[in-house]
């Protein structure tokens, strides 16, 4: 199935703008970030209080409003499904435990009759910062072997490229988050990881269509030939990331709280992966294939 036929769109013509237009966004993400202290961290890399408890006939929404009405409006509410059970989590003050537990006493009176609390743990700022340091090292270690791959399967400067658009994705949807005012837990580590792989996908499959192409083409310029490349690729592309998004959009629409932050950080990242890997992974092995050339001679 093919979306778009014969297109003729002169991308790398404009990418030096694009350029320009990527550096604008992350700086502006960047000078978010600086301005609100830096990226906003829930209870997972912070530490806070985990506290599971099981109420019948009590659904998570309510559970959640009547937190929020007594003062813990940042706390998380996850369902566990097919259950009566909840995961509480907060940030941890002096006896947040027993003030929640006092205020789900009082308002869910017949679903606490018995004993309802499962289980209640604090999680300290040492073991949230030591998961945030794995999280950072995670994202960190993704890229680097998909450099390595990259550099095998390609060439090693096109690695670097891709490498380069990897960091400019999370850049950019951390800033945008930072823009949004969210806080980065778990879940938006998940989804920075599932963009760092969607994004190199599409960059693979224009890559592979590229290098067939100077081949196919030895005697055209590479300029036309990576114009030639990525229009031809160009249907494949739109498909691929309208059905992601459509897919994305159900979960963030209908997926819940729980899984709205994934959604919402995959939903921004999908946009910036298919841009990124046409204007920037692409337009920087153009530039480094120029340069290589005009060494050589």
């Amino acid at each position: 199935m093919e979306l778009l036929k014969n297109t003729n769109i002169n991308f790398m013509g404009i990418r030096k703008v694009c350029y320009f237009i990527s550096l604008a966004v992350i700086i502006v993400g960047i000078i978010s970030i600086i301005m609100n202290g830096g990226l906003k961290y829930n209870i997972d890399f912070t530490g806070g209080l985990s506290l599971e408890v099981q109420l019948k006939g009590v659904d998570a929404q309510q559970l959640r409003e009547v937190l929020k009405n007594n003062g813990f409006k940042d706390a998380e509410i996850q369902e566990i499904p097919d259950t009566d059970i909840f995961i509480v989590k907060a940030k941890s003050e002096e006896r947040t435990g027993d003030k929640i537990i006092n205020i789900i006493k009082q308002n869910f009176p017949q679903a606490t009759s018995g004993d309802f609390i499962r289980s209640q743990e604090e999680v300290g700022p040492k073991a949230g910062f030591e998961l945030r340091n794995q999280a950072i090292k995670a994202v960190l270690i993704s890229i680097l072997f998909i450099l390595v791959y990259i550099w095998v399967r390609f060439r090693f400067s096109w690695g670097i490229s891709a490498a380069i658009s990897l960091f400019h994705d999370t850049i950019i949807t951390l800033g945008v988050l930072s823009l949004m005012g969210k806080e980065i837990g778990m879940t938006v580590l998940a989804a920075l990881l599932t963009i760092v792989g969607y994004s190199i996908n599409d960059t693979i499959v224009v890559f592979d269509r590229i290098r067939e192409d100077l081949k196919l083409y030895r005697k055209d310029d590479e300029f036309n030939v990576f114009n030639r490349s990525i229009n031809s690729t160009l249907s494949r592309t739109i498909i691929t990331s309208l059905t992601t998004l459509l897919a994305d959009l159900s979960l963030l629409i209908w997926g819940g709280p729980v899984i709205r932050d994934f959604a919402l950080t995959f939903f921004i990242g999908v946009f910036v992966g298919t841009y990124s890997s046409i204007f920037v992974a692409s337009s920087i092995a153009l530039d480094t294939v120029i340069a290589f050339r005009k060494k050589k001679k």
